[in-house]
């Protein structure tokens, strides 16, 4: 059992630093250490901040040898920073080669520099070089009736002909996915709306998810 003692003003420092301070692990172990302040004992601790017991022993531990400054130190360089390695190659690949998604982008990253990430780290770095996921809407098929019909005119007109221009100009990468489904099906669905922004298609228009 670790044994410490805290000051008035000791105990309002780690209360409020548990709450205040930017970084989240630290103010995971300002919560331990202010607990323990409380009189709880490291199996309620562990339990609470669901931190295994060596965790606490471990930062109760940091707190009795440095004070609430060593605490605060934060040594980590962790994996995402091996991909900071890498940024300006992988932002110039992406720029050329869009991925289609999560996955995509995946592979990618391990062939170019041989690291391999968890999706949502990899979802977090390609955000953090500037990359957005695009959502790309269902193209409507050929309506009816008159209120149909207006709606596919303002789909046409307010949201795919801006976007296959942007394409086309340079300033916007597109990926077109489709269902499965019969050719019949197929053409009867989307020639309505593609016939009207045929020339746009041609003109060299790609889709991306990013």
């Amino acid at each position: 059992m670790i044994k410490l003692e805290f000051s008035e003003e000791a105990i309002a420092s780690l209360h409020h630093e548990r709450f205040h301070h930017p970084h989240p692990a630290i103010r995971k172990r300002m919560a331990v250490v202010y607990l323990k302040s409380q009189g709880l004992k490291h199996k309620e601790i562990s339990q609470l901040c669901r931190l295994s017991k060596d965790s606490v022993t471990q930062y109760l531990k940091m707190y009795r040898d440095d004070g609430l400054e060593g605490l605060k130190k934060w040594d980590y360089n962790g994996k995402e920073n091996e991909l900071l390695a890498h940024e300006h190659t992988l932002k110039d690949y992406f720029r050329a080669h869009p991925p289609r998604n999560i996955a995509q982008a995946r592979a990618a990253i391990e062939d170019i520099t041989g690291i391999t990430r968890s999706p949502t780290q990899i979802g977090v770095f390609l955000k953090r070089i500037g990359m957005n996921i695009r959502k790309v809407g269902f193209v409507p098929g050929k309506a009816t009736d008159p209120e149909h019909q207006k709606k596919q005119e303002e789909f046409l007109n307010e949201q795919l002909k801006p976007r296959l221009e942007e394409a086309n100009r340079g300033e916007r990468t597109l990926f077109l996915s489709m269902r499965r489904t019969s050719y019949t099906g197929l053409f009867s669905g989307l020639f309505g709306v593609f016939a009207a922004c045929s020339s746009l298609l041609h003109q060299g228009a790609s889709v991306s998810t990013y």
